[in-house]
């Protein structure tokens, strides 16, 4: 597979997809109708919040060879691609939260699109992973789904409580 990202790039896009994640489930927050499902929204957005601080924090650690760009880019159109992606995966910025929450779902209705979203950025990462050289940080994008597995780890604890 042909290397075409750098880890600066695949945190870009991390960054991206936790401010997303952090404004559809504050949008989730307010559709809930009652306190346990919005108190689990709210809880949610502060985890993509202090996850986006994470990867900001990782992305300002990575080597210098890292944050090279792999193309020449004159018209900054990786810019544009890396933000059309991550707000195409995972958290759609496009789709109505209505889609997902309606405020008649149960907790566990509830825990299982948030599992699934969280597995979706899993697979996402992994398959960014593939596209990230060695060399240029391939290792710091495990981290990020390290810190993704976290959260599914969490969701499933507490599907198995509401059980």
């Amino acid at each position: 597979m042909t290397e075409i990202f750098n880890a600066d790039e695949a945190f870009e896009m991390a960054e991206r997809i936790e401010k997303n994640g952090a404004a559809f489930y504050r949008k989730a927050a307010e559709k809930a109708k009652n306190a346990t499902t919005k108190n689990l929204f709210e809880e949610l957005t502060r985890w993509e919040l202090a996850h986006r601080e994470i990867f900001a924090t990782m992305r300002s650690e990575l080597a210098a060879g890292q944050t090279e760009p792999l193309v020449f880019d004159p018209e900054s159109e990786t810019g544009m691609y890396l933000k059309a992606m991550a707000d195409g995966h995972v958290f759609d910025t496009s789709v109505d939260v209505a889609k997902f929450f309606t405020g008649k779902e149960t907790m566990k209705d509830v825990i299982r699109t948030a599992l699934k979203m969280e597995r979706d950025s899993i697979i996402f990462y992994l398959g960014l992973r593939d596209v990230v050289a060695s060399k240029q940080g391939k290792d710091k994008v495990g981290d990020i789904i390290k810190e993704e597995m976290r959260h599914v780890a969490f969701l499933n604890k507490e599907l198995a409580q509401n059980d």
